[in-house]
């Protein structure tokens, strides 16, 4: 179950950041071409958040029962989480950097049923997308990241 539930985390990370890059790039043309809110638009983000909420599940899943998960005591006696960056990143930075980037998310996606203009909900939309993408790009275990690397696919080598 660990191993099917950390590549159904995987497989939506990537969904989730494609769905990011496309909701960022349609906030940005509405917003710079002063174009109506969509359908379209709003769908984009319903989906983005309906992914993300759905990866943070599996997520707090992961950090809590998973093979580092911290119900498991994984954490060798006498290694301080903090001082270790590999437990560090994976019980701390990344599940905090997860959260504040789907609290963002959630956020834009409410801007749609504001009662404000479509040109400035295309703005706070971009821009709450925009910082969640940047934490969420930072947040990941990148496989150039040394101790922490993941593999872009898990599986494939």
């Amino acid at each position: 179950m660990y191993n099917g539930l950390l590549h159904l985390h995987n497989l939506l990370r990537w969904v989730i950041l494609l769905l990011l890059v496309i909701a960022i790039i349609k906030a940005f043309v509405g917003m710079s071409g002063n174009k109506p809110l969509t359908n379209g638009d709003k769908k984009v983000s319903l989906f983005l958040m309906i992914f993300s909420h759905i990866q943070l599940l599996i997520g707090l899943y992961q950090w809590l029962a998973g093979r580092y998960g911290i119900l498991n005591n994984s954490v060798p006696e006498g290694v301080s989480v903090m001082k270790d960056t590999f437990y560090r990143f994976y019980m701390v930075e990344h599940p905090v950097g997860m959260l504040i980037a789907i609290i963002l998310i959630t956020i834009g996606r409410g801007q749609v049923k504001k009662g404000i203009s479509d040109v400035s909900k295309h703005k706070r939309m971009f821009w709450f997308y925009m910082i969640a993408l940047i934490i969420i790009l930072a947040t990941v275990p990148w496989p150039f990241r040394e101790i922490i690397a993941r593999p872009l696919f898990p599986g494939m080598k």
